[in-house]
């Protein structure tokens, strides 16, 4: 059975607090394992959440600050202390390839993992497969890129119009392959499965990256540093408000909203729900350090 979920493993944001670790997300999507933004004390976040390195297959960062990469060295050292077998994919902003070089040779260890590194150049397509993974420049003052992960739609079979059109064991499968058995066509046999869609945003002011990312996601994860009391503060310094995340969501058909990477000036993580649910009516998650977030389960078409 497929696991689709979020595990937090840090929601505070540049400081971290007694009850919250800098960033760090694992986002277990079927057969991947991708890692966001390790910022320090991933590790043992890790550890807590009961996250392995072997988990791992793909560490997408999206800029260089270091509460969103200075867990990198940890990490990447684990990986190979852990004789990680298959190869581990690393995503991360062209213009910061030293820090990353830097970061993966930090201290002296013997290097077992296959690590392949993938800069980032411009907004597009960053990995295929099952899964499309994208990327796109935000608005930060270092360079940023946000990710998005999309599945193609598919279709379910239905056994009762199956067995209506008399159709059974491998010509299930040639129908499926070939989209036509004689005068059944799929569409006869089957409904529309509406793929799932996943989005990334940090470190960014509202800007058209942030809505393309967004866009009818079954899950955003996005900064919600400063909340609207504060929104010169969050321009000033290249973040967004609990209000500008929740708008984006309502604007962009999100389904589950998780607001994350919170400023340590806020002591009551309540009033980040208050703020969202005033501009959104979907699912709302004020993410907590080392909570478990199921992916919803998918729609049933693309116009669900």
């Amino acid at each position: 059975m497929s696991t689709r979920e979020l595990v937090v493993l840090g929601t505070a944001s540049q400081v971290p607090t007694r009850h919250r670790n800098q960033n760090g997300y694992l986002l277990r999507w079927d057969g991947e394992g991708i890692l966001f933004d390790p910022g320090e004390g991933t590790q043992r976040q890790m550890l807590r959440a009961g996250v392995a390195a072997t988990d791992i297959t793909r560490i997408c960062v999206t800029h260089f600050h270091g509460d969103h990469s200075l867990g990198l060295p940890g990490v990447i050292q684990r990986l190979s202390l852990d004789k990680v077998s298959h190869p581990v994919h690393a995503h991360f902003p062209a213009s910061g390839a030293h820090y990353f070089e830097r970061m993966r040779h930090a201290t002296a260890f013997y290097e077992q993992a296959d690590l392949r590194e993938h800069p980032i150049a411009e907004d597009g397509p960053i990995a295929g497969g099952k899964v499309a993974l994208e990327a796109r420049r935000l608005s930060h003052p270092v360079e940023a890129f946000g990710y998005r992960l999309v599945e193609p739609d598919g279709r379910t079979m239905l056994p009762d119009k199956l067995r209506e059109h008399g159709i059974t064991g491998p010509d299930v499968g040639k129908l499926q392959r070939e989209g036509r058995l004689g005068d059944v066509g799929l569409e006869d046999v089957s409904e529309l499965r509406r793929g799932q869609r996943f989005a990334f945003v940090m470190d960014t002011r509202l800007c058209d990256a942030v809505y393309a990312l967004s866009e009818n996601a079954d899950m955003l994860v996005i900064e919600a540093t400063f909340l609207a009391e504060d929104t010169r503060l969050a321009r000033d310094f290249g973040h967004l408000t609990a209000q500008q995340a929740a708008r984006v969501a309502a604007e962009s058909g999100v389904r589950q909203l998780v607001l994350t990477h919170f400023s340590q000036r806020y002591p009551d993580p309540a009033r980040f729900e208050e703020e969202a649910k005033a501009e959104f009516d979907g699912e709302i998650v004020v993410a907590e350090d080392l909570e478990r977030v199921q992916v919803p389960k998918r729609r049933s078409s693309p116009a669900a």
